[in-house]
């Protein structure tokens, strides 16, 4: 059974882009120039936090779905060693961790429980190809799993800054099945991802935005805000 969108919707949402060296790109070559500036943040980013803004578009029925948030991400010594909770503030309050190969959900207005999900097996390769779109990596892998291109436009000003647009195609067949194209948008002064678009087919789409993006804070352990005797059940089975 696979986990449900609402929690690897939030998951990869959250899992974007700071993707080590192709030296000084030609100006005429945006692709390569952005990859660039993801490998020069990658090489230092630890972490950030941000607002979100998340879009969940239904295309058969023409429905768009919208949480509100903020987004905390901390890395671990190792670019795929990383903590993230998502505090989704409206419509519904919740809260999404995921630290290592475990998902965990909390619906404040279930209070008693958390959803909990092992992702370390039967979906280790997909999460995989989804921490590949998250903060840290590095464009030699990024490569190694998606064809890469610029997108078009090529580029596009977001809040105010500059950015490159580019546009990634799974090569596993696996990740093709929960998502079949994937845009992000990479900003031309901090090289930091502040918006992704994935494509999971029909028409439908997830949009993130981030907004007042703080790179690099020090930040504790990343941990749900849990009241006592709060149960724990694990929905997803191997």
């Amino acid at each position: 059974m696979r986990p449900p969108h609402a929690v690897l919707g939030p998951i990869c949402a959250a899992l974007l882009a700071a993707v080590s060296g192709f030296g000084a790109p030609p100006a005429d070559d945006p692709l390569n120039a952005a990859l660039a500036r993801m490998d020069a943040t990658s090489a230092t980013f630890r972490g950030l936090t941000a607002d979100i803004k998340k879009v969940a578009h239904l295309d058969a029925i023409n429905v768009d779905t919208t949480d509100l948030g903020t987004i905390t991400v901390k890395r671990g010594a190792r670019s795929r060693d990383l903590q993230m909770l998502i505090d989704f503030k409206e419509p519904d309050a919740k809260q999404v961790l995921f630290a290592g190969s475990k998902a965990q959900m909390y619906i404040l207005k279930n209070p008693g429980e958390v959803q909990e999900y092992d992702l370390s097996r039967k979906f280790r390769g997909m999460l995989d190809q989804y921490l590949l779109l998250g903060f840290g990596s590095n464009s030699r892998d990024l490569r190694n799993a998606y064809t890469v291109k610029v997108g078009q436009p090529a580029s596009e000003p977001m809040a105010g800054d500059k950015t490159t647009k580019i546009e990634l195609v799974p090569k596993s067949q696996e990740m093709l099945q929960q998502v079949k194209k994937c845009e992000l948008w990479i900003s031309d002064s901090s090289g930091i991802t502040v918006q992704q678009k994935l494509y999971t087919g029909g028409g439908d789409y997830n949009l993130a935005t981030y907004t007042r993006i703080v790179i690099n804070p020090k930040l504790p352990e990343l941990k749900l805000d849990l009241p006592r005797g709060v149960k724990i059940t694990k929905p997803l089975k191997d």
